[in-house]
């Protein structure tokens, strides 16, 4: 997972493989809280409630327990306003090499994040009508095949990982955002094909 945090002031990279920190990631609310952390500069718990429709006291829970868990702090105090950022600019989160337990937790933030992500692309797409055509011809679903090692594969996520770094800043800054540009979002996933799956016994079969 890697964002163009808005945080301008937070640690520009955190690789979280504590699968203590990766469960208490997965929960509903809280990855939502924690979405709106890393597209905004700071946001407060009252701002974060109008946003998602919670109670205050609900994000601010949440709020507490992202940064229990080293995912968010508090930012500079807005007179009587205690708003909260981000611990970091840009999230890589995997499993500990070798550990049951992190992959464990990994898998349930990673489906979680999947699902939450896919609702938002098949609202897009759902409304694509009420879209320009600019717009819709600028947007793509794309999906390929190919055989790689390992080693190229890993590489190949961190270039996807990489691929947005062009736009780095604009959430911090709006000066930097071309005239007519519009908040967008980038999912990108690179992974094997199960064992199980017909396609991959079909392809070993071919071997």
């Amino acid at each position: 997972m890697t964002d163009d945090s808005a945080t301008p002031d937070a640690a520009p990279y955190q690789q979280v493989t504590d699968p203590v920190r990766i469960r208490a990631l997965a929960h509903p609310l809280r990855l939502q809280i924690f979405d709106i952390l890393t597209e905004r500069n700071e946001i407060t718990a009252t701002e974060c409630a109008e946003l998602l429709g919670e109670s205050a006291a609900s994000c601010s829970f949440h709020l507490r327990m992202l940064e229990k868990y080293g995912f968010a702090e508090r930012a500079p105090a807005r007179g009587r306003e205690k708003p909260w950022r981000a611990a970091a600019r840009s999230w890589d989160m995997r499993p500990e090499p070798g550990s049951i337990g992190s992959t464990r937790a990994f898998q349930e933030l990673a489906v979680l994040g999947l699902d939450a992500e896919w609702e938002r692309i098949r609202g897009y797409f759902a409304n694509a009508d009420q879209e320009s055509d600019e717009w819709v011809q600028a947007s793509t679903f794309t999906r390929s095949t190919f055989w790689a090692t390992a080693e190229e594969l890993a590489q190949l996520s961190r270039d996807l990982q990489e691929i947005t770094e062009r736009f780095a800043g604009r959430s911090a800054d709006p000066s930097k955002r071309p005239e007519g540009a519009r908040f967008a979002r980038m999912v990108a996933v690179a992974n094997p094909e199960p064992y199980s799956s017909p396609t991959a016994r079909a392809a070993e079969e071919q071997r």
